[in-house]
């Protein structure tokens, strides 16, 4: 068994899912990719996360039921960092309230960021 802490990465923009699998692999971690919430709430009762980067908008199930989900089906020890075009202050606001760690805007978030979120997250 892989002492990598394990990230899953929920994000439909394959290219973006794609970008960060490899820079979040560079950097030692063990990384899973999902298309949208539903396949990730089937992923997530199979196998154990240290973190989920989540996208909020996604076909089939979106970040917040999926946050919905995770709440109600008792997985709330994962961290949750939101990834997310929505830079409104009720979406930020939503996101935490349903149990995410971080929230970034992606526009905003070059990867160098987004890294470094992610250590701080998992070296705590």
């Amino acid at each position: 068994m892989s002492d990598k802490k394990h990230i899953l990465v929920v994000e439909d923009e394959k290219a973006l899912s794609h970008a960060l699998q490899i820079k979040l692999e560079s950097e030692g971690y063990q990384v899973s990719i999902s298309e949208d919430g539903k396949e990730a709430s089937e992923l997530i009762e199979q196998e154990s996360f240290d973190l989920i980067l989540l996208d909020v908008i996604m076909p089939r199930m979106d970040g917040f039921n999926f946050l919905m989900f995770l709440k109600g089906s008792g997985h709330t020890d994962t961290p949750v960092m939101v990834l997310s075009n929505l830079g409104q202050d009720e979406d930020i606001e939503k996101a935490k309230s349903l149990g995410a760690t971080d929230y970034m805007v992606k526009a905003n978030a070059p990867f160098a960021k987004i890294i470094e979120s992610v250590k701080g997250i998992l070296d705590k």
